[in-house]
């Protein structure tokens, strides 16, 4: 097994981060992985956007603002609190080009791909992350705020620090769980090594 398929297999979530977060030359060092991700006609579809310090506060308002938010003061002020579960916040975002050969999923697909290589890079050079989406990645309170274009996307949120503490390893299911060999139309067996 190599360094990298060894690295893939033991890679995981952390959602407890603390400082430091990463230095500015690793995380530039990761979004030029990011840009390593395949993209169809080289438009570069995606954009990011790099949070520490007192703007995770702001960030922090505009999740208590936004609609997906009960209206509860502990649903406000949990969801104020959200983003200073790490010292660094970097969003992504789908930037998708008009090009008659390249439609926008297969750019958004892209953009996700760029995220992704940058949670690796992150998470190579000893720093944890935690890739979050869900309702706060849709909400146009936080699009807007974000300063997100009509036709961009949140591909996510990722957090990012120092590991304060592991979580303890969750078991992964077998290539056979979710895998099947197409022999033809209609025509499936289960995959096997």
């Amino acid at each position: 097994m190599s360094s990298i398929t060894r690295f893939l297999m033991e890679r995981s979530s952390e959602p407890r981060l603390e400082a430091p977060a990463p230095p500015r030359d690793v995380v530039d060092l990761a979004l030029q992985c990011a840009a390593r991700a395949p993209d169809h006609a080289l438009l570069r579809p995606w954009r990011y956007l790099v949070i520490e310090g007192e703007a995770l506060a702001a960030l922090g308002e505009l999740f208590a603002r936004s609609g997906c938010v009960d209206a509860t003061d502990k649903a406000r002020e949990n969801a104020r609190k959200a983003p200073l579960r790490a010292p660094m916040v970097i969003v992504g975002i789908a930037s998708p080009k008009p090009h008659k050969k390249v439609p926008d999923v297969e750019q958004i697909m892209s953009a996700a791909s760029g995220m992704s290589f940058l949670s690796l890079a992150l998470s190579d050079a000893g720093y944890g992350i935690m890739w979050r989406s869900g309702a706060f990645a849709y909400d146009p309170v936080i699009r807007e705020g974000l300063g997100l274009a009509e036709d961009e996307i949140i591909t996510g949120f990722l957090y990012t620090g120092t590991v304060s503490s592991r979580k303890p390893p969750v078991p992964r299911p077998s290539s056979g769980e979710f895998v099947e060999e197409w022999t033809g139309p209609e025509a499936f067996r289960p995959w096997s090594v």
